[in-house]
């Protein structure tokens, strides 16, 4: 039976670490951090909730059930668990996410030097699918490429990063803007939303069980303590680097009060501490952590749509790489502006399916829980994510006066109130049907 070694683990969790870090773990903690001013832990405990927690229990979740997204939507039924795996991969994969890790890098890391025009987008963008494609060629290398030698440079720079930011601040921590005045623990829960990351950890899992099962590691309960092990490194390595960047937003309104967003409070906070040094520190910060989650999400949409479709995994991840590509070149703003009603659609579903597998034992018949709870939940969810792209008018008035609407979150009561009729009769009907049995024989 093979064994990881400490060091081993160690370079799992580093790996697993780096596939979160990308670019909205980066960006959106200081605008959030900035914008909560003088309520920064309480924004900061919201936003580690669902930037940190919820992929954790996400992780543990896919780890229980072998790595797969397709065994935790199993008692969903064939259809619709393959529809909802086939939403996420193309949301976290070239619809989004990954497109995003490189324009995000170009805009923080090159821009900078070359001027933010369509050419030196267009050429960088071929340089870092390029090399995303040259590494995941190769799945199986992913935790010495990744885990070894990319990650250790990343943390490096990120440790002088957050060292300048909690040591050397621009600033006192300034003033709380409206939007965090009433309730900065769920503003801070909802922007985490925006890291992808419970959504990136429900394709990650495949990725770090493959990783494993490469190392030599065949038996199932090795596979699944070792990737919680791996996902705790990354969730500590995670809350370490938000709390870092919450707090260098929050202190940096004195140099950049009219940032736009994290991009430019990063940008500019690097410029007033380092110069042009810290611009080119930021270049390898950003550069490394999108490049490592880029990898990651083509390499789990690979897997995942090659297993789905009679298309070979290298057919898969050269087309989506090419997708991306393409999408990439259509800039950031645009990206952003499409995914958030997206993300609030999609993150109430990913919610109830990591918490109701997590449960899994309390119910009888999983099928009869999940079906009526994830089909509420699509509606409520569906509704705020129109809401969230400004389609009000499409959304009936009823959705709109539940408690929490507001805050795109008026699909958690109607979700409670249908989980809790669902255990009641999964409860009633599976004693009936014990009884009928016992009855009969």
């Amino acid at each position: 039976m093979t064994r990881l070694k400490g060091l081993d683990l160690l370079a799992l969790g580093f790996m697993t670490f780096a596939l979160f870090l990308g670019a909205g773990n980066i960006i959106f903690p200081p605008s959030a951090g900035m914008a909560a001013g003088q309520s920064i832990w309480f924004a900061a405990a919201g936003f580690l909730l669902t930037g940190v927690g919820l992929p954790l229990l996400t992780v543990v979740a896919l780890a229980r059930v072998g790595g797969g997204m397709d065994r935790l939507t199993a008692p969903l039924g064939r259809v619709a668990g393959t529809a909802l795996a086939v939403a996420v991969y193309l949301a976290i994969g070239p619809l989004f996410a990954t497109p995003r890790t490189a324009v995000v890098s170009f805009e923080m890391g090159v821009a900078p030097f070359t001027g933010n025009s369509d050419v030196p987008l267009f050429v960088y963008t071929v340089v870092f699918f390029a090399a995303t494609l040259f590494l995941v060629l190769n799945p199986g290398q992913l935790v010495n490429r990744v885990g070894k030698f990319i990650t250790p440079v990343l943390l490096a720079a990120l440790l002088v990063l957050g060292g300048a930011a909690i040591f050397v601040p621009a600033g006192e921590i300034g003033v709380t803007a409206v939007s965090y005045r009433n309730g900065p623990l769920l503003k801070g829960f909802l922007e985490g939303y925006l890291t992808m990351d419970t959504l990136g950890a429900l394709v990650f899992g495949i990725v770090i069980a493959t990783a494993i099962r490469d190392r030599g590691v065949s038996e199932p309960a090795l596979v699944t303590r070792y990737s919680m092990i791996a996902g705790a490194i990354a969730a500590a390595g995670l809350s370490l680097v938000y709390l870092a960047l919450f707090y260098l937003g929050a202190t940096s309104q004195g140099i950049a009060g009219d940032a736009q967003n994290g991009v430019q409070i990063l940008t500019t906070y690097v410029q007033h501490t380092f110069g042009t040094t810290g611009s080119l520190l930021l270049a390898v910060v950003i550069t490394l952590a999108c490049l490592t989650t880029a990898v990651g999400l083509t390499t789990a949409c690979g897997e995942f749509f090659s297993g789905l479709l009679p298309i070979s995994y290298r057919t898969v991840v050269m087309v989506f790489t090419l997708f991306s590509l393409a999408v990439a070149n259509q800039g950031l703003t645009q990206l952003i502006s499409v995914s958030v009603p997206v993300l609030v659609g999609l993150y109430p579903l990913a919610i109830m399916l990591v918490a109701l597998s997590l449960l899994d034992r309390f119910w009888v018949s999983p099928s009869r829980v999940f079906v009526p709870v994830m089909a509420v939940t699509l509606v409520f969810g569906i509704a705020d994510g129109l809401s969230a792209a400004g389609l009000t008018e499409w959304v009936p008035a009823l959705f709109t006066a539940l408690p929490l609407a507001a805050e795109s979150m008026g699909w958690l009561v109607p979700v409670l109130v249908t989980l809790a009729v669902a255990v009641i009769l999964d409860r009633l009907l599976g004693n009936a049907h014990a009884e009928k049995s016992s009855s009969a024989s």
